[in-house]
């Protein structure tokens, strides 16, 4: 079947669907690879990878094309659901005859709701999908693929779980798929090289922290993982593929997991003489940060989540605030900068916990943070703790009309309102500290590209600002 693997354009400039962990519209525009989606569309003949999002494709060109195509793989999220039950209801009644499966953590978790939500989806699948939808699109029946639900007599029918994928390196590379299919130019995410691209070296994570949604709903907390071999491959093709790229992001759950297998890469890669970035947690020591800088290895993406050490115990992060400290000193030591990511509104936090929190970041002084709210999304511990507490606001909207975040937790003696305001002050905490505001602009003068990369996120970020600033007057009216 001619098929179209889409990650569809849930609201306008929507940067979070495919391939986010954090299903939700950034603060400063910064598109992911659907790298989910691309491993199937490297498997099925006549396929075509659309990533409508950041190549500013409208619902209606996305209705369009889908008109070419007998099969739709559409990539969906919690906040972009209601989105994109309305574009395929668009695609079917242009063409009744598409056959459409919803894919993604959303349908895997809510497999009936998601089916009952519209007729015109004939299937979702059920976790990892690479090879559910390549088999419907060879010419299998539903009933003889596992890992698929669909509606027949009204009733749904459930083919039972698909074992999870073991060996990676049977699965085709992606990369190949992003030179046919994406301009690798609309990708950008802030911290990051640009132009870079990014691609999984493993799957799953075994960390049990208790607001993450992949390893809840998606891929598994089993960490399974490609050869050295097979990944070091991939980066040399892509190498040429790309002559242009800056830089190459492991967007693994956790790259850092098992030191000798990071060793074993890092002398791959060294002949190689490219620049590369990747997910780690705190647990990483200095002799492996060494060898990982040596390799080529510029930034880490960190998720500090809190200074609260009992946040921390809360939400089974498995790692402490001393443990944090002494691995950002020996990132520090080893020349390999952090962007650390924070989480306001997990359990237990306070306006205390808030506090600390900030201090405990610059005390950190990454190179860059991020502040997020948090989220509990169906199918993770967060979500079950939540509704069980009468913590979680069914009421009330996950995102504002353009996918930005909106507080959907409220804990006693903190509101939604405060939440949002904290999000606020930790960046104007964090932010302008005399070194920082110096780190930037001594970055900013001696480079053209990054003056303009500075102004346009900082009209980004004023503009979502005062968003922010009327919703937190609304709730307090």
């Amino acid at each position: 079947m001619k098929t179209l693997l889409l990650n569809p354009p849930s609201f306008e400039g929507f940067d979070g669907g495919a391939s986010s962990r954090w299903p939700a519209t950034r603060e400063i525009e910064s598109y992911w690879y659907p790298v989910w989606l691309g491993y199937p569309a490297a498997m099925i003949p006549e396929s075509r990878l659309l990533d409508a999002p950041p190549h500013g494709v409208t619902p209606e060109e996305t209705v369009r094309i889908s008109g070419d195509y007998d099969f739709l793989v559409l990539f969906t999220s919690t906040p972009g659901f209601t989105s994109d039950v309305r574009l395929a209801e668009m695609m079917k009644e242009r063409k009744p005859s598409l056959k459409i499966a919803f894919v993604g953590p959303h349908v895997s978790t809510l497999r009936e709701q998601s089916l009952r939500a519209s007729h015109a989806i004939d299937f979702v699948t059920d976790k990892e999908f690479d090879y559910t939808v390549a088999e419907f699109a060879a010419g299998r029946s539903l009933n003889e693929i596992k890992g698929v639900s669909f509606i027949k007599d009204d009733k749904v029918v459930y083919t039972g779980p698909r074992p999870q994928i073991e060996n990676l390196d049977a699965l085709p590379w992606v990369t190949p798929i992003y030179k046919r299919d994406l301009d690798i130019t609309r990708y950008n995410v802030p911290f990051l090289l640009n132009p870079y691209i990014s691609f999984y070296t493993t799957r799953g994570c075994p960390a049990l922290c208790t607001f993450c949604l992949w390893p809840q709903t998606f891929d598994g907390h089993p960490w399974r993982q490609r050869s050295a071999g097979d990944v070091a491959n991939e980066v040399k093709h892509a190498l040429g593929l790309f002559p242009n790229i800056e830089e190459i992001f492991f967007d693994d759950d956790t790259y850092t997991i098992r030191k000798s297998r990071v060793l074993e890469l890092c002398e791959k890669f060294k002949p190689l003489k490219f620049t590369w970035s990747c997910t780690s947690r705190v647990h990483v020591d200095l002799e492996t940060l060494k060898a990982m800088r040596a390799a080529g290895c510029r930034l880490f993406i960190v998720g500090f989540e809190s200074g609260d050490p009992q946040i921390l115990k809360n939400i089974k992060k498995g790692a402490t605030v001393d443990q944090a400290r002494e691995f950002m000193k020996n990132c520090k030591k080893a020349g390999i900068v952090v962007h650390g990511d924070f989480i306001i509104g997990l359990p237990g936090e306070t306006p205390e916990t808030i506090e600390k929190s900030v201090k405990f970041a610059q005390e950190l002084d990454c190179e860059t943070i991020q502040v997020s709210i948090a989220h509990a999304y169906p199918g993770t511990e967060l979500y079950n703790f939540g509704k069980a507490n009468g913590f979680l606001r069914t009421d009330v909207e996950m995102t504002d009309e353009s996918g930005h975040q909106l507080p959907h937790l409220e804990y006693p003696g903190l509101t939604r309102a405060e939440m949002m305001q904290a999000v606020e002050h930790f960046y104007d905490k964090y932010y302008f500290r005399p070194r920082v505001v110096a780190r930037i602009v001594k970055k900013a003068v001696f480079n053209s590209k990054e003056r303009r990369r500075l102004y346009k996120e900082a009209r980004e970020y004023m503009t979502l600002r005062s968003k922010r600033k009327q919703f937190i007057a609304s709730q307090q009216a």
